[in-house]
């Protein structure tokens, strides 16, 4: 299908940047450029190899040659996979652009990791999908409304990592598990920046989480690029939210590192609504370690406890602990040990796991 305005089938594949939209009846769409967040009709060339996204259920969906599916421009900036930009002024209807994650976001390609990333592809963009009264759909009208109503002072966990892929999520998880068997039953789970994606807060919601969120629940697909107008509003008032809702804690996961992707807004909105952080930081290594100690330190904030495959060995284990003087656990290994450093401010549980 080339550019152009038109209808297209009610039951077209969607990936999960649009799992908050509802079903359409008919999806119309007409050959306007494409912004962050709208709902576009893309089109996966014949003569191209099939790709693989996240669908709006959650689950691993193809996307065969020829096929017509729904996703939406945007940013990514993950060093160690791919790094995509919406140009200025938005995707143009007929050109082709690239699927830069899996939740489907599509942009520019401005590099790429030598990794098999089966979600990258090139597709046509055809235009945005319009609604009832004919105006474009964007994410933003169907997210989470306003910032919440007074905070609830519940606990924060806050976990840090070195990088992509250090185990941030399996630390959070342990924390979760922890907290439940500590009787903490309603745990608000928040992947606050970065890449969403619906497999990771399930995630959370599989070891009881209350409920779950990430940036899409808020109205942005990602929270790309760095230093972006108005994140500090947007973090602001995400936290807000989640620190409104009745809660025993509230769990908060921070993508790449302490120092790029917007962590450093996040973390200053963090300071101003907690002084008691409670930071758990999951490190490749132990100079890695090491330098998000004295990067957190540089804003007054500490750490309580470090995992990660710097803890892979007792050897790794001993020399991140004896560099940091601070607590290291490796939580993929030993689930049932170590946590006996993550204390909480005035009143609320230290965290324990001990071996059955």
């Amino acid at each position: 299908m080339n550019g152009g305005s038109g209808s297209l089938p009610a039951n077209l594949k969607r990936t999960s940047a649009l799992r908050r939209v509802p079903p359409l009846r008919k999806i119309r769409f007409a050959a306007n450029h494409g912004q962050e967040g709208d709902v576009c009709a893309f089109e996966l060339p014949g003569d191209a190899a099939s790709i693989t996204v996240e669908s709006s259920t959650g689950r691993m969906m193809e996307i065969a040659p020829g096929d017509t599916f729904l996703a939406t421009p945007g940013h990514r900036q993950s060093r160690r996979w791919a790094v995509g930009a919406l140009p200025q002024d938005g995707l143009v209807p007929g050109n082709e652009y690239w699927v830069v994650c899996e939740c489907g976001v599509v942009g520019e390609l401005l590099s790429r990791s030598d990794r098999k990333m089966g979600h990258l592809g090139r597709v046509r963009y055809l235009g945005t999908v319009r609604g009832s009264d004919g105006g474009a759909l964007n994410i933003r009208q169907f997210s989470v409304t306003g910032s919440g109503g007074t905070d609830r002072d519940a606990p924060v966990y806050l976990i840090l990592g070195t990088s992509t892929d250090v185990g941030k999520t399996t630390a959070g998880i342990a924390i979760l598990r922890a907290l439940r068997m500590k009787g903490q039953t309603t745990v608000i789970a928040l992947k606050a920046t970065g890449t969403p994606g619906i497999a990771e807060i399930a995630r959370y919601q599989d070891f009881g989480a209350a409920q779950a969120f990430d940036c899409i629940d808020f109205g942005v697909p990602t929270t790309y690029p760095p230093g972006r107008p108005g994140i500090s509003e947007f973090l602001g008032n995400m936290l807000d939210f989640c620190l409104s809702l009745p809660a025993d804690a509230v769990l908060v996961e921070c993508a790449g590192d302490p120092v790029s992707a917007n962590a450093p807004e996040l973390l200053a909105c963090l300071k101003a609504r907690r002084s008691d952080l409670k930071i758990t930081l999951a490190a490749a290594d132990a100079l890695g370690a090491l330098g998000a100690k004295h990067a957190l330190a540089e804003i007054g904030l500490t750490i309580n406890l470090i995992t990660g495959p710097c803890t892979d060995t007792p050897i790794l284990r001993q020399r991140t602990e004896a560099l940091c003087g601070i607590p290291a656990v490796n939580l993929l290994r030993d689930p049932h040990l170590g946590m006996q450093s993550v204390l909480v401010g005035s009143g609320a549980p230290t965290i324990t796991l001990t071996r059955d």
